[in-house]
């Protein structure tokens, strides 16, 4: 999921990330009174890689970042998952993410695991230039792990197509081939998918529509806010307000928020925020933070920025009746006991933002088949898996009483759990 403009980072918060994912991961374990054996084994990443990547900065320096790869599980598939530069990028965050993935793939029901990458380095301060030698020299360091049919990357957090590209030209270069399938988020003209930009954003919309329709909410005319206007977040809102017809009333991005009752458009919001670097300022609207934006009264509330910003700190003060997580791990696991009791609805991100790998599953199928499929082709494939994901999600939901977080890992551990059994020990 290429992303997405930032709110504060992981670091900032009290919370090891890695920690609330084993406490979700437990949660699920206890429900399905798993056994120690396959609790172990999905607690502790497959492996993980961690390298130190030289790289010749434009002044001749040489400058040495620090890059991870885990691989979480793979018992469904090749490894997934994809690849962030952020100047906070740490272990911790990258095996939580890894494993957040290998849940993400088993509930939308597609064949992979979950894998995850991510370079400590700050790219708003660094040339084009740079970035592709930082890339590629990436690239060529975890090369001996990857494959298409062992794991397969893709962009995340300041990543997207671009870097995918070269990328893929670096481990084609690295195998002797041109491996099209190694990577995902590529542009179309080299076997990227149709539809794979948007497809964060799409997917977080019907899972938001669908959750609407249960609790009875027509979405033509339902307030929205959006906190990060990034690929998931500006794609989210175009969708929801051009086909679904709601109203957009705040949105934000990592220097502030921007309001107006009476909506916002979200094709203007974007050119202004391309023009000037930012959604504040916008024409017609009023400055807020973001976390005021957490707290306004609407019917749908979508975080596509970072880790944690949703907490017991300020669970008690949100008023949206549905929390649709395009952000990963935007809430943490006290605020979603308060949100539960409470009764607001949170499509957890393990559903909501999978669209982007559904969608890269689908490119990935293309590349390996060398067939080109249709945007509408794409689309539609994607609505499908996705509400397929929800209803299930849903029903575990009500069946069990638990809200829908614990139903959807519940739902994905079972998944994983029963192809480990399946496949048994080798040797």
């Amino acid at each position: 999921m290429s992303d997405q403009t930032r709110c504060p980072s992981v670091l900032s918060s009290k919370l090891n990330p890695y920690e609330v994912a084993l406490q979700q991961f437990r949660a699920a374990a206890d429900i399905l009174e798993l056994g120690e054996e396959y609790r172990k084994q999905l607690e502790i990443p497959m492996r993980v890689m961690t390298v130190a990547i030289p790289v010749r900065v434009d002044d001749g320096r040489i400058e040495v970042f620090v890059g991870h790869r885990v691989q979480h599980n793979d018992a469904r598939g090749p490894f997934k998952g994809g690849i962030r530069y952020h100047p906070q990028v740490t272990l911790d965050e990258v095996k939580a993410l890894a494993m957040w993935m290998t849940w993400k793939t088993a509930v939308v029901d597609i064949p992979f695991g979950g894998a995850k990458g991510g370079v400590q380095c700050d790219p708003k301060k660094m040339s084009d230039n740079e970035i592709e030698r930082l890339t590629r020299r990436y690239a060529y360091m975890v090369s001996k792990i990857l494959g298409p049919y062992t794991d397969v990357p893709a962009p995340d957090v300041y990543t997207e197509a671009k870097h995918m590209t070269w990328f893929y030209d670096t481990y084609s270069q690295v195998v002797g081939h041109s491996e099209p399938a190694v990577i995902t988020g590529k542009p179309v003209i080299v076997w990227g998918s149709p539809g794979r930009n948007e497809a964060t954003g799409r997917g977080t919309v019907i899972t938001a529509v669908e959750a609407a329709k249960k609790l009875g909410i027509d979405v033509r005319g339902a307030t929205v806010a959006i906190q990060g206007y990034g690929n998931a977040g500006s794609h989210a809102a175009r969708i929801i307000a051009e086909e679904h017809g709601a109203k957009i009333i705040a949105v934000s991005d990592s220097k502030g928020g921007i309001y107006n009752s009476d909506g916002l458009n979200p094709f203007k919001v974007l050119e202004h925020k391309k023009r000037t670097g930012s959604v504040v300022g916008f024409d017609g609207s009023r400055s807020i933070s973001n976390d005021e934006l957490l707290e306004l009264d609407v019917d749908i509330l979508i975080p596509a920025a970072l880790e944690e910003v949703i907490t017991r700190e300020n669970a008690d003060r949100i008023r949206a009746k549905i929390i649709v997580e395009a952000a990963n791990g935007p809430t943490t696991p006290e605020a979603d006991e308060k949100l539960y009791e409470k009764g607001i609805v949170v499509v957890p991100d393990i559903l909501a933002n999978a669209g982007g790998v559904t969608v890269s599953y689908f490119e990935w199928v293309q590349g390996v088949t060398r067939m080109r499929w249709t945007l509408d082709e794409v689309r539609s494939r994607l609505k499908e898996k996705m509400i397929d994901a929800f209803e299930d999600v849903y029903g575990i939901s009500k069946e069990k009483k638990i809200n829908m977080r614990k139903a959807a890992m519940v739902l994905a551990v079972q998944r994983v759990v029963d192809a480990i059994k399946a496949r048994g020990i080798w040797p």
